[in-house]
């Protein structure tokens, strides 16, 4: 069976490498390790397709020393005793791990003294950020190294450079620019799903040319380039809630898009209504509220439909005043707390001991309420919320707010009723 376009055009050397000069170009870390003999471990992390594997073998090929793969999803350890009893034996052995992020702990602490003394020159592969996801000792003992994504002009130069390669296409067709340019952008920095394109653009065409409107008849689907559990996932979560944040209805569409197509409805609704809160909060609590059930209908109805409700609300809260006051009140009071926790004035405690009726706290006096200090006395004063005057609702809340500040409020409970008593009679 004939090998795929893809796998033919993998990049052998350094120099058949698509863009990534601060990796492989003039006195970068990779030439300089072939350049002295003396590699080291390294992480290597960037989006699918840019060529994290690729590198870790171009290097192996320019040390020329032997390299075995291992997965870290699928390989055992079993497999992983062998490669480490290879590199015993041969001294001089280079380990690519694929999907090092999902190393679990066991297999880490089994490589860690390997990787510490030499036996092991380890190349790990991710689309994670391995600040997060991988162990900080094999962190510790590894270059991390950002793979970044291919660009659409880099893309279309690894096109170009398929068609004319004897590995790839060997000028057995042509293709318009604009075909090019279609495919490119499509592939989302992804060289790999781009050589598929055009690959199946080949199979498609009913001559050795291939015109855009090949490729268009070829259906293809944009590479969305995350799953649930990579970086650009979240980050394409984050673009949503800052989107929201900046009023941006075009770009919470955009990125809403692109997370339908992940069908993870749980995470949308977790980001969206805690936005809702963190963002909006009080400038328009109906809005907040209307996102709860757009959430709930659109756990009923399902997709494509359930698009609907969630577009709905989104928009909604794109459009809607901003207030961050809650979130920022509820902060600043944690903040106290952790750094100076005081106890509950005696008259707020459930079952107050030592006060006499008029010290305590009286549950028939409800017009006496908002003149009581209700914070320690140690923190009087300390105001946590600060209203945000972005909406008819909050300012009607600082109105209030604000007459309950200038009327003052106090711990002397018994000189507070004694004053409403005199004034009631």
């Amino acid at each position: 069976m004939a090998s795929t376009l893809a796998y033919r055009m993998r990049p052998q050397s350094f120099d058949d490498i698509i863009a990534q000069e601060h990796i492989v170009g003039e006195n970068a870390l990779f030439r300089q390790f072939v350049l002295k003999k003396h590699p080291m471990s390294v992480i290597l992390y960037g989006p699918p397709g840019s060529g994290k594997t690729t590198l870790a073998m171009a290097l192996a090929n320019e040390l020329n020393i032997p390299y075995r793969l291992f997965n870290a999803s699928t390989g055992n350890k079993q497999e992983m005793n062998m490669i480490i009893e290879e590199a015993k034996l041969s001294g001089d052995l280079f380990v690519i791990i694929d999907e090092v992020h999902r190393l679990n702990k066991d297999k880490q602490d089994h490589l860690l003294p390997y990787i510490e003394n030499g036996t092991l020159i380890i190349a790990g592969c991710t689309t994670a950020n391995p600040n997060h996801s991988i162990n900080p000792a094999i962190r510790s003992r590894c270059q991390l190294i950002e793979v970044k994504g291919l660009s659409v002009s880099d893309i279309e130069d690894g096109i170009r450079k398929a068609m004319q390669s004897e590995k790839g296409l060997n000028n057995e067709y042509t293709i318009d620019d604009e075909a090019i340019l279609s495919i490119a952008k499509l592939a989302s920095g992804d060289i790999r799903y781009a050589y598929n394109c055009l690959e199946i653009a080949v199979l498609m065409s009913t001559s050795s040319h291939i015109s855009i409107e090949t490729v268009n008849n070829c259906v293809f689907k944009a590479n969305a380039q995350f799953d649930k559990d990579e970086d650009q996932y979240y980050d394409t979560l984050s673009g949503l809630q800052k989107s929201i944040r900046g009023s941006d209805p075009n770009g919470a569409m955009y990125y809403l898009a692109k997370l339908i197509d992940a069908r993870d409805l749980e995470s949308l609704e977790r980001r969206v209504i805690t936005t809702a809160y963190e963002d909006i909060g009080l400038a328009n609590p109906e809005a907040c509220a209307r996102s709860v059930l757009a959430f709930q209908a659109a756990k009923v109805i399902g997709f494509p439909e359930a698009r609907i409700p969630i577009a709905s609300a989104i928009l909604d809260l794109c459009l809607s005043p901003k207030s961050k006051s809650s979130e920022i009140a509820i902060d600043a009071a944690l903040q106290s707390v952790h750094s100076s926790p005081f106890k509950a004035p005696s008259y707020l405690r459930l079952t107050p001991v030592g006060l006499h009726e008029d010290e305590k706290y009286d549950y028939s006096r409800p017009e006496l309420w908002e003149y009581i200090d209700y914070l320690p006395r140690e923190i009087k004063g300390t105001r946590f919320y600060n209203p945000w005057l972005t909406s008819p609702y909050e300012k009607g809340l600082a109105e209030n707010y604000q007459r309950l500040l200038k009327h003052g409020r106090t711990h002397d409970i018994k000189q507070l009723n004694h004053m409403k008593r005199t004034t009631k009679s």
